[in-house]
């Protein structure tokens, strides 16, 4: 079921949605001091374009400086992504067939504001794999 959905994803949003990431990340390459952004956005941009078997877990480890790049983050980048996927989402709840899609979408507001101190994992093999069996 996961791949059927990841494959409509793909299709009607995933890929729009990578496009505006991986543009984020080329932009912010352009200044060498916001590398760091823009490998964070690398990497949720590929979590936008196949989402559905994954999960973003926040990282304990994160600390001050997490919180100052994603203040930096949401300057730059992330309110404009997060707009996109704010429209995307509504034009997926739409028809009923894009309502678990629009609903995965909403999902990503939040990591599309704040990037930094999480991580995308495989749900299957996350940190939290065995406690789900």
């Amino acid at each position: 079921m996961r791949t059927l959905l990841n494959i409509i994803w793909l299709l009607l949003s995933g890929f729009w949605l990578f496009c505006g990431y991986l543009l984020a990340g080329v932009l912010l390459c352009i200044p060498i001091i916001t590398i760091p952004w823009a490998i964070a956005s690398f990497r949720i941009g590929l979590y936008a374009l196949w989402p559905f078997g994954r999960d973003v877990v926040s990282r304990p480890n994160a600390g001050a400086f997490s919180f100052i790049g994603n203040v930096i983050w949401f300057v730059l980048a992330g309110w404009w992504l997060a707009i996109g996927h704010i429209v995307s989402g509504i034009a997926l709840c739409v028809t009923i067939i894009g309502i678990p899609m629009g609903i995965a979408d909403f999902k990503m507001i939040p990591i599309s504001l704040s990037p930094l101190g999480k991580e995308v994992v495989d749900r299957d093999n996350g940190p939290f794999a065995s406690a789900r069996r």
